[in-house]
């Protein structure tokens, strides 16, 4: 039978040592948590930082003001834009400033048509053509008399490097109808509606 040594069972200060870890300095604690405080911190204003960058380089906000969108979009309502590599496509919304124009603030339309489309409209029944096709335009607001016509004459070809562009709400619109606005140069162009937060409305 084997013997167990002395040397072989743990001492008692061993167990002890086990048992009850020796105190740690309260300091080190302190350290501890401002360090990780700090590395929090650096990480929160990274996140800004580069929140901020995305919001200057490749997003803007605008807020709809009028009813020429209706029912799409209401007044008051808040739009995030991007106009980072966009191309515009029909039926887009899109926000634009109306060149040599008074209007100081961005006005937002919905593509109708691009370069090299031919537009065509029946203000009467309320139809709107690209290229000799009807537009299937559910978004419409209506009203029980014509469409105003503006003052650009039909069929219109959409010059290179422009839009033509109406409001949902056609009687309530200063679009492209009208010479003011007319053909919108895509370099005036801020930027496709990406996201619309709806303003709050007292019921």
């Amino acid at each position: 039978m084997n013997k167990l040594q002395q040397t072989d069972l743990p001492q008692l200060s061993e167990l002890e040592s086990g048992l009850y870890p020796p105190p740690t300095d309260p300091s080190c604690y302190c350290r501890r948590s401002a360090r990780g405080l700090f590395e929090w911190l650096e990480l929160f204003v990274w996140v800004i930082g580069i929140t901020l960058l995305i919001f200057s380089v490749f997003l803007r906000v605008a807020v709809v003001d009028g009813d020429s969108m209706q029912s799409t979009l209401h007044s008051g309502d808040t739009l995030l834009l991007c106009d980072f590599g966009y191309t515009p496509k029909k039926g887009d919304i899109i926000v634009f400033q109306v060149a040599g124009s008074d209007h100081s603030h961005p006005v937002v339309k919905r593509v109708i048509a691009t370069e090299g489309d031919t537009v065509d409209i029946d203000f009467d029944g309320w139809a709107v053509s690209v290229n000799g096709e009807a537009l299937e335009e559910s978004y419409v607001t209506k009203a029980d008399s014509a469409m105003e016509r503006g003052n650009i004459a039909f069929p219109l070809t959409v010059p290179k490097g422009c839009v033509f562009v109406l409001g949902d709400n056609r009687n309530a619109s200063w679009d492209s109808r009208y010479s003011a606005v007319g053909c919108v140069d895509t370099r005036a162009i801020l930027g496709k509606v990406l996201i619309r937060f709806p303003a709050h409305r007292s019921k």
